[in-house]
């Protein structure tokens, strides 16, 4: 069976993966990109904006992982867009009229539409519960995995499900103080995973967890 993984999920030392207030102007509220400083030094974020031939960081040996094999992704409405996104026909997402993903893209809202296509990307808004946002993942996947894309909420009720494979969470050396946190509610997660952690130049750390086998 495919895998679901989660790649490139930053959160503070205190363990918040986006700021409080997020808005059209704050995608990540009160954290600005304090917590994406390091993935936009990369070599894959420069190759993902059209910039291919941007040097490669130690942080890209975890970065690049991000589309190896993947089939499918999951997001939640947080992601896709800022509070109030349902209300707005045309709102198209972040990232413009060709988004990054390649894949289709299953959206969380608990207030769907018909899907959107852009490029070879297609949207489907689906008002699911994990388990079955991830069956009709799977059967877009194409055998392929799945990525569960954030934010912090939606991988939080994954992992509270045991839904996850992968984990790659990235801790940046800032602390936010309020937000959305990765951890609550999921005391002993680790028991779950083999976990690894490296720490690069830039000052942080990838931890990645890797499930037990089933």
């Amino acid at each position: 069976m495919s895998l679901v993984r989660v790649h490139n999920l930053a959160v503070s030392l205190d363990g918040f993966a986006t700021g409080e207030g997020q808005s059209l102007d704050a995608p990540f509220g009160h954290a600005g990109m304090r917590l994406m400083e390091w993935f936009k030094a990369t070599a894959t974020f420069h190759a993902n904006i059209g910039e291919p031939d941007a040097p490669a960081t130690p942080d890209d040996a975890f970065a690049a992982r991000w589309g190896e094999g993947i089939g499918a992704e999951i997001m939640g409405a947080g992601k896709f867009g800022p509070p109030g996104w349902q209300d707005d026909a045309g709102w198209r997402g972040w990232w413009g009229e060709e988004p990054p993903f390649h894949t289709p893209v299953i959206v969380l809202t608990h207030r769907p539409r018909a899907p959107l296509a852009m490029g070879d990307t297609t949207f489907h808004f689906m008002d699911a519960p994990p388990a079955e946002a991830l069956a009709t993942a799977r059967e877009l996947a194409g055998g392929l995995d799945v990525r569960l894309g954030g934010g912090p909420t939606t991988v939080r009720e994954f992992l509270a499900e045991d839904l996850v494979d992968l984990l790659h969470v990235v801790v940046v050396p800032v602390i936010l103080g309020r937000g959305a946190s990765l951890w609550t509610g999921l005391e002993g997660l680790e028991e779950r995973f083999d976990v690894a952690s490296a720490t690069t130049p830039s000052g942080v750390t990838h931890l990645t967890f890797t499930r037990h086998a089933r």
